[in-house]
């Protein structure tokens, strides 16, 4: 049996009733209709009974799809919005209702998605409405290019592209044209649009079980915004894939769903189904303004992305592709209060990129500074080796970082610390100044800041940079040498991260080791004893992190009982790369100094 899906609801009975309650306290422009919650109608505020002097937009269907259609009433779009229960089309008196409520002497559009329950209720709500003198019409919008044109008399389900239409009868409306151009911008509109959705998971209805119809590593095509089964289930594939899959389909020339060929131009909406965050729909849009570009020699108008017509938590998103003309661009562009329209742009010219200097990148290094890098001295081969022990421990601990991440932070330390790492060993072979040990610490500064990122990747700058400044001048390198960076280091993490010893952070991994390597070094130690002493002090402290309240960093918001379960990632991290690094120099065949 499904497990019931987990909401943030109270009872399931209630949602769509409530989400209006929030909708019209959250917008002032918004009222919802007398009757309610059995009337489920959001209608303008500032429209009275019979007296609206243009004509009247409705939209609407079943709920679950929002923003649709109630976050698009206000001046300029809808002037009511019609909701039924969750994917269930609106009865024919709530209907009624809204026409009755909003239709003035310019009479009212119906526009309506191409489902069958949809039609026969606004069909029949329009039919009654004549009968009482209201002037109506009708406009249906089937955009769906997913399944084939020959689907039997159902025909193309209504998608995102409705709220396209919507958009430009809305401004029509609001010029003030009369009744039949706004019915006629509304068709036009309707037959030069183009819908594809796919998604990943399917949505759950409030109070039902969740669906397992879609494996881990599934994706469907074509599926409806009710969940309906789609044109294929395929495997998971790079969203560039994906996008290339989807207009193919849009714009194929065999079943001509739209009428957009070669040197047209487009609007293009990329909708979010309600579970896909805003990253990935963007990531969406920037393939496909290219691929229209650069295979189709399609150039976008205008380009909206966001979530407009969800799927209740449905994780996809679907690609509307609309043939631009004057018409179309002015009624997208007319000014509107309809509080989920994104917010417009007085200048829809792109500009040319303007160059920024990049910061000198490892491969811009002068060549005198590789030459001395290929100087290969025993400084060289102590140094080289350590580096690459260090990168080569993180690259092999990668997954447990994570899993400890995963526990009491975001479960990225690992892939973080591995991209510095294999930047690390790439840059080392490359433009290192291995010669010059204090340029070598700064040049590994300069790669994980490049490629890390985030706290990590600044903490390791930072500590390098002091590092840097501690050996800068110091012709040949010593343990002592060695021991006062690091101390340096340990002393500009505290001052700019804020940590001290026992926060559970990195600094309870190197603290420890800097104050064991001190003292070796100052009792007389070998140097290489020192550094393996030292670093078993580091692998202690990261272990000891399990039973430390954290002070810094994301594990600080996480409670006690949960830190317990691992150690810090971030000390651990910080104690395999030194404890490998030690080892190395036990290891080196040539055992001078360091």
């Amino acid at each position: 049996m499904a497990a019931c899906g987990k909401k943030l609801i109270n009872d399931p009975k209630d949602v769509v009733t409530q989400f209006i309650e929030g909708l019209v306290e959250t917008y002032p422009g918004l009222q919802y209709l007398d009757g309610f919650p059995e009337v489920k109608v959001v209608l303008r505020s500032d429209v009275e009974v019979g007296t609206y002097d243009k004509v009247a937009v409705i939209c609407g269907g079943g709920s679950g799809h929002e923003p649709a259609h109630g976050g698009f009433v206000g001046q300029g779009m809808l002037t009511a919005a019609v909701s039924g229960d969750v994917f269930t089309s609106p009865p024919v008196n709530s209907i009624l209702a809204a026409i009755q409520a909003v239709t003035g002497p310019k009479g009212c559009l119906l526009v309506v998605t191409n489902y069958t329950g949809d039609r026969l209720n606004f069909g029949l709500a329009a039919e009654e409405a004549k009968s009482e003198g209201y002037k109506v019409e009708m406009v249906i919008v089937g955009d769906d290019c997913a399944l084939s044109p020959t689907q039997g008399i159902a025909g193309r389900r209504g998608l995102a592209g409705t709220i396209l239409v919507n958009k430009v009868a809305g401004a029509a409306a609001a010029a003030g044209l009369p009744l039949e151009e706004v019915a006629e911008q509304a068709r036009h509109a309707s037959k030069l649009v183009g819908t594809m959705g796919v998604a990943l998971s399917v949505c759950t209805l409030p109070g039902q079980g969740t669906s397992d119809r879609l494996g881990p590593h599934q994706m469907e095509l074509g599926l409806g915004i009710h969940g309906e089964p789609g044109a294929a289930v395929i495997e998971l594939q790079p969203v560039d894939a994906v996008v290339t899959r989807v207009l193919k389909q849009i714009l194929s020339p065999e079943t001509q769903y739209v009428p957009i060929t070669r040197g047209d131009r487009v609007i293009l909406l990329t909708n979010g189904l309600g579970a896909t965050p805003i990253m990935e729909l963007m990531i969406a849009t920037r393939k496909t303004v290219r691929k229209l570009q650069l295979e189709y020699d399609i150039a976008t108008d205008r380009v909206y992305t966001g979530s407009f017509m969800t799927s209740l938590d449905m994780q996809g998103f679907s690609i509307s592709l609309m043939k631009s003309d004057t018409t179309i661009l002015k009624c997208l562009d007319a000014s509107t209060k309809a509080p989920c329209w994104p917010a417009g742009t007085d200048d829809w010219q792109k500009p040319a990129k303007i160059a920024v200097p990049a910061p000198p990148s490892c491969g811009m290094k002068s060549d005198k500074m590789l030459q001395r890098s290929r100087e290969l001295t025993k400084q060289v081969c102590i140094l080289e080796a350590s580096i690459e022990a260090g990168a080569k421990e993180i690259i092999w601990i990668k997954d447990s970082l994570n899993e400890w991440d995963s526990k009491v932070g975001d479960g990225d330390c690992g892939t973080t610390m591995y991209r510095g790492a294999i930047a690390i060993l790439e840059d080392m072979k490359k433009c290192y100044p291995m010669n010059d040990v204090a340029e070598t610490v700064n040049e590994i500064g300069a790669t994980v800041r490049r490629v890390m990122g985030g706290t990590t990747g600044i903490l390791y700058d930072i500590l390098c940079k002091a590092a840097y400044a501690s050996l800068k001048g110091t012709k040949t390198v010593e343990a002592k040498h060695w021991a006062h960076a690091l101390q340096s280091s340990i002393g500009a993490i505290s001052k700019y991260g804020g940590a001290l010893e026992g926060y559970r952070t990195m600094l309870d991994a190197l603290i420890p080791a800097s104050k064991v390597l001190r003292e070796r070094l100052e009792a007389g130690d070998d140097p290489l004893d020192a550094f393996i002493v030292s670093s078993e002090a580091a692998l202690t402290g990261a272990e000891s992190t399990r039973h430390m309240q954290a002070q810094a960093g994301r594990s600080s918001y996480i409670a006690a009982d949960k830190l317990a379960s691992a150690p810090d990632p971030g000390a651990m991290a910080a104690a395999a790369w030194y404890r490998a690094a030690a080892l190395s120099l036990k290891n080196m065949s040539c055992h001078s100094d360091p």
